[in-house]
């Protein structure tokens, strides 16, 4: 029989590993910078990143120490201030915010109350609190946070500010460059994951024909020759909507691009360098993804295709938590957690892969052909305004994460969305093909 204290043990133990995680993670991304840099805003499609810092503290407030300890306020003229919904990025710098010193003030206080209450929680009774999940839940949060202000970072002129070691250099991938995913049903999604978040859920069967999928997210020097073929010039390849945003913004190359002569730079961080062939490509929209598809002949995988590949085990005929297996990722599996500032390549096997498909989990986040839409049986918690609102053909799902992105908040089941005309996140893709075709 199971030791209820020991349950209890282990999830207090990931409940602090996490928090402690994001929060070291939040720490580094405010203090590599000078306070003015913290206040400006370095796009007006992003917050000051003090904005975020106080956002986080906050949220860790409202949701941990009032709803489920039963506190009063400690800020309350501050919640408006910091309200997600209420003002958009662009109208934020212009609101009353914390300035830094008190703003880190804030989240420590918030957070060495919360670490307190984590020591007396019960970890059942309601939702909120079974299996931890509302502090499972913060700490998905602060990291979101923590990867929307590396994207600000890279949005940010001037001289590199942050550093992390590169990965150790990959051996180029031998094999084949695209995989057979077998048709038939599989189980989409998920009822059992104990910090899924609500548009995860619920478990489903899906119906998926067969189709191919590369093996790898397409690389610069592949997205290189569509547009030295001239794919940002021919029509053929966009969707109007998508031809009409780019010849609109004057869009020839990923965001962070720029030609020299015969070569083709990029800016990461601060720094400049040459474009690395064997990399995947980064920065490109949904439009541009669909678009140099097409000119491959070739097509953006569904959701269910993508996350078919990513969890289907044929052998044992059911759905893995991710492509190796369902042991959490570790530095073998994935490249995560902002270990690195890039990606960290295709010698991350994992150990066994189900199906061969590579490099799912981890490097870039992978624009998918799917709609932001809800799962049969949706149910929103534990407020409407973390995907509902969000659900319509306004939005294009992205899956599998990026360098940027924690593990606590990636799964095989994790769904990400944005505008298909979003270039700042740290987005790549891959193509398939269905079985039946040439």
């Amino acid at each position: 029989m199971t030791d209820p204290a020991h349950d209890a043990d282990t999830l207090r133990e990931r409940a602090l590993t996490t928090l402690t995680t994001a929060r070291a993670r939040t720490t580094l991304l405010t203090s590599c910078v000078e306070d003015p840099d913290l206040t400006a805003q370095h796009s007006p499609l992003m917050s000051p990143l003090v904005w975020d810092l106080a956002h986080i503290g906050n949220q860790e407030e409202q949701w941990l120490l009032r709803t489920v300890a039963g506190r009063e306020a400690m800020r309350p003229e501050i919640d408006g201030i910091y309200d997600a919904f209420e003002h958009p990025r662009a109208a934020r710098p212009t609101l009353p915010l914390l300035p830094p010193t008190e703003a880190r003030h804030y989240a420590s206080e918030v957070r060495g109350r919360v670490l307190d209450l984590l020591e007396s929680t019960a970890f059942h009774g309601t939702r909120l609190t079974e299996a931890a999940f509302a502090f499972g839940m913060i700490a998905q949060h602060e990291q979101q946070h923590d990867e929307t202000m590396l994207i600000t970072h890279q949005l940010r002129k001037g001289p590199q500010a942050l550093t992390a070691p590169d990965p150790e250099p990959a051996p180029l991938l031998t094999g084949p460059s695209e995989v057979l995913v077998p048709g038939g049903p599989f189980t989409m999604g998920t009822s059992t994951e104990p910090w899924a978040l609500d548009n995860e859920r619920p478990a489903h069967r899906r119906e998926v024909p067969p189709f191919y999928i590369d093996t790898t997210p397409v690389t610069n020097a592949a997205y290189k020759a569509f547009i030295e073929d001239g794919g940002y010039d021919d029509d053929r390849w966009w969707t109007p909507e998508g031809w009409a945003h780019i010849r609109g913004n004057s869009i020839h190359a990923p965001l962070f691009w720029r030609r020299d002569g015969k070569q083709w730079l990029r800016r990461r961080f601060g720094v400049t360098e040459v474009v690395p062939p064997d990399e995947p490509v980064l920065h490109v929209c949904w439009y541009e993804a669909d678009a140099y598809a097409r000119w491959a002949g070739r097509r953006l995988p569904t959701e269910a295709e993508w996350e078919k590949a990513a969890r289907h085990d044929p052998a044992g005929n059911r759905s893995m938590r991710y492509p190796w297996g369902d042991d959490d990722p570790g530095p073998e599996h994935a490249n995560l957690g902002q270990r690195h500032l890039r990606r960290a390549g295709r010698q991350l096997s994992g150990g066994r892969i189900s199906l061969g498909v590579r490099q799912l989990i981890g490097d870039v986040w992978e624009w998918t052909a799917s709609d932001f839409l809800p799962y049969p049986g949706f149910q929103a918690f534990p407020y409407k305004e973390y995907s509902e609102v969000f659900f319509g053909p306004e939005y294009k799902v992205l899956r599998g994460g990026a360098f940027a992105v924690d593990a606590v908040a990636c799964r095989g089941t994790f769904r990400n969305w944005d505008y298909p005309i979003r270039r700042q996140i740290f987005s790549g893709f891959r193509t398939a093909r269905s079985a039946g075709d040439a």
